[in-house]
């Protein structure tokens, strides 16, 4: 906004007054047509007399806030909706003002955006954790319709951080920490770094006041003694730069406090061990000169090994490019180089903004809000698989990683993933259909675990087929919103649509007890039964017995309009039979490890559905006194899956006698699935843990028939209850 007035120029006003030149109009009249910047004024003037007595914390007139979010906006040159949308942000909230009003003044534009903006505080909620969520999830929608309501808020947050001085310390730092977490990596994926930098600093300075005096205190006194090392460089780079006559403009900055901090933290070191909290950006007139900027700089001063980055031919997903170098400096003092073009800067400083600023037909424009807009896709997408608000702003700040890795598809484009991501990040980030069926991956054509961490440059393919669908273990390292949520919503559905069929199971079974045939019972039975309850569908209450959560035999009860007495039983219901094929309806106790030819026993467990032990599992023991909680279970003679066994081994500690073990399970038909042994101690024998898959109990018994025909093995055993399973990270 210009340089520091003279002494007697009195500072110019915020609030516009008769015949007076106010902040907020002397920037419209840099870029607005007059007939844009009446438009605005008028939106002054209605916000004016809406807030009209209503003072701020500080005890300003409350309009000071409105006119500042807009004066922020107005120096990032946005429209005039975006102006007037910033203007009236607070009056649907504050006042008695309503949407249709708004809309019939200032068009549907400006009242949608307000609408965006303004929280959901006409509905009450359990928690204010859970107003927090929906309030986030209410503008994150609103924002991916129109992007211009994050710039608002951003804008109104940005101000609201400036003055959060008058607030409570706890507020201060719950604000910070919400802005820090939330808003500043907003900002930074928009591309606004000027707004990204300040918030990360007014957070910084909320969250950790005393850190934040004590690291200023540091750098201002460091200014000083470093003054005369910036000033070299930056000489020696503008004649440099002229001798090979690139035009350029040259500049030294100052990096933002809590960049120097996370430094400082991330290298467990003290501010004197930092040495490149000045950076120098060289602009120059397009990409060619760029490349030819860098070579130059590399004359003048010896980059570092390591420390060089493309970010022009790969742009970051906000669309910054620049060429990142760094360089040994006078005196051994690494120096950090930013080399753009005019245009490249203009992008760096507005990112989504600039889509407002500079009408063009910018091939690298029209990248960037292509990028933008598909995030905004990858948000909604999110949202539609996401059961609640809580749930979708974790998802989101997941998806909010600010560094980056760049993979190619199998066709050569380029993909940025978070740092961090895995095979199955990269399968959903494709397509979601990619990613529920994906089985394997090739990265640099050699196959390699779902699990694999991808690295930059990386070339990935995912390898699909139609049979599989998503594990819950994937949960455990995905690194992105979008692969987390399309996997828990697959996983609820399939769990809810499997306990659905369960739950039917379980309640023909019990109306069959009370000799009524479950076909014959009539609509209106049913559509009394959903209004007692107050649900909307039968599967509900189906999916609810599956789960657990209701009991079988008081729905059947409650159907045929009988009653019980509490606790009794007066009719034996049937056993139900096992397939094997349930899904996640059915549960295999991981204490007991049920098999086909195992005598089994069903417990309800509420939330997880039917859980399968053994007979005598020792776990089940305080529930067999409980005959509400368990059911007759029998096998179905013909089951098509393989199960789970916990097998231990005491062997002989001879060299190969892991290799002949795992032979003998391979030629018996079956397969490892986990194996561990317990810590030598230089005896002559050791104990081996195997979890193996067998098909039933005859199939158990050969292949430990096989096993102890090896010479090492001196005792097989199955082992039923706890057992301590390492498994590989």
């Amino acid at each position: 906004m210009g340089g520091k007035p003279e002494a007697n120029t009195p500072p110019i006003p915020l609030l516009p007054a008769d015949g007076e030149d106010s902040q907020l109009s002397l920037l419209l009249r840099t870029y607005l047509k007059p007939d844009d910047i009446e438009q605005v004024m008028t939106a002054y003037r209605f916000s004016d007399a809406a807030h009209a007595g209503q003072l701020r914390k500080t005890g300003e007139p409350y309009i000071t806030h409105p006119v500042t979010v807009a004066c922020i906006l107005a120096e990032l040159h946005l429209d005039p909706p975006s102006l007037m949308a910033a203007l009236l942000h607070d009056v649907m909230e504050d006042t008695e003002v309503s949407k249709p009003e708004l809309a019939e003044r200032f068009g549907k534009t400006v009242a949608e955006l307000v609408d965006g903006v303004s929280k959901l505080d006409k509905i009450e909620f359990q928690t204010a954790t859970h107003a927090q969520a929906e309030n986030f999830r209410k503008m994150l929608l609103a924002m991916s319709q129109d992007v211009r309501v994050i710039l608002v808020k951003l804008a109104d947050r940005l101000h609201n951080m400036r003055t959060l001085d008058v607030m409570a310390p706890e507020k201060r730092r719950r604000i910070g920490r919400e802005t820090l977490e939330i808003y500043a990596p907003i900002a930074n994926r928009l591309g606004l770094n000027t707004v990204y930098q300040e918030l990360e600093d007014l957070s910084f300075k909320n969250i950790y006041p005393r850190r934040y005096a004590v690291l200023n205190k540091a750098i201002k006194a460091a200014r000083g003694n470093r003054r005369e090392v910036v000033g070299k460089v930056l000489e020696a780079i503008k004649y440099r730069l002229g001798e090979s006559q690139i035009e350029a403009e040259v500049s030294g900055r100052e990096k933002h406090l809590y960049s120097i901090y996370k430094k400082m933290a991330e290298k467990t070191g003290t501010f004197s061990q930092v040495f490149d909290i000045y950076g120098f950006r060289v602009t120059v007139k397009d990409m060619p000169t760029c490349y030819l900027s860098l070579g130059t700089l590399h004359g003048l001063y010896k980059p570092i090994p390591g420390k060089f980055k493309d970010y022009i031919a790969i742009p970051k997903a906000n669309g910054y490019q620049s060429l990142h170098t760094t360089l040994f400096g006078p005196f051994g003092t690494p120096i950090e180089v930013q080399i753009r073009s005019r245009e490249m800067h203009n992008i760096a400083e507005a990112g989504v903004a600039a889509h407002w600023l500079y009408k063009s037909s910018d091939a690298d424009l029209s990248a960037l809000q292509q990028r933008t807009h598909q995030w905004l896709q990858r948000l909604l997408e999110i949202q539609s698989e996401s059961t609640d608000s809580a749930e979708f702003l974790e998802h989101f700040k997941v998806d909010l990683f600010p560094d980056e890795v760049y993979v190619f598809t199998p066709k050569g484009k380029i993909m940025a993933l978070p740092r961090g991501a895995t095979a199955v990040d990269f399968a959903y980030a494709v397509h979601s259909d990619v990613g529920n069926r994906c089985v394997a991956v090739k990265i640099n054509h050699d196959l390699a675990p779902l699990r694999t961490e991808l690295r930059n440059g990386d070339h990935v393919e995912i390898i699909t087929a139609s049979h599989s669908k998503p594990n819950p273990s994937w949960l455990n390292y995905v690194a992105t919103g979008k692969a987390r949520a399309h996997i828990r919503h697959f996983l609820k559905t399939m769990k809810s649509e499997e306990s659905a069929v369960l739950g039917e199971r379980l309640l023909n079974q019990a109306l069959r007890a009370l000799h009524a045939d479950p076909a014959l019972i009539e609509e209106s039975r049913w559509a009394k039964l959903l209004r007692d309850y107050g649900i909307k569908t039968r599967e509900e209450i189906l999916t609810d017995i599956g789960l657990g959560k209701r009991l079988n035999i008081m729905v059947a009860h409650q159907l045929l309009a009988m009653a019980e007495a509490p606790g009794e039983r007066s009719h034996k219901l049937g056993s139900i039979t096992i397939r094997g094929s349930e899904g996640m309806a059915v549960q295999f106790a991981k204490c007991c490890r049920p098999i086909p030819g195992d005598p089994i026993l069903g417990f309800i467990n509420k939330g997880k559905g039917l859980v399968i032990h053994t007979h005598d599992c020792p776990a089940i023991r305080k529930f067999r006194m409980d005959p509400d909680k368990w059911l007759d279970v029998e096998w179905d003679p013909d089951t098509h899956r393989l199960f789970m066994v916990n097998l231990k081994l005491a062997v002989a500690n001879q060299p190969g006698v892991l290799a002949k073990v795992a032979t003998g399970i391979a030629d018996a038909g079956s397969n490892i699935d986990n194996v561990s042994m317990e810590e030598g101690d230089n005896s002559a024998y050791t104990n081996m843990h195997f979890t193996v898959q067998i098909k039933d109990r005859e199939h158990l018994a050969t292949l430990m028939r096989r096993l102890r025909k090896i010479p090492e093995v001196v005792r097989i055993n199955r082992v039923k209850g706890a057992i301590v399973e390492h498994r590989n990270q």
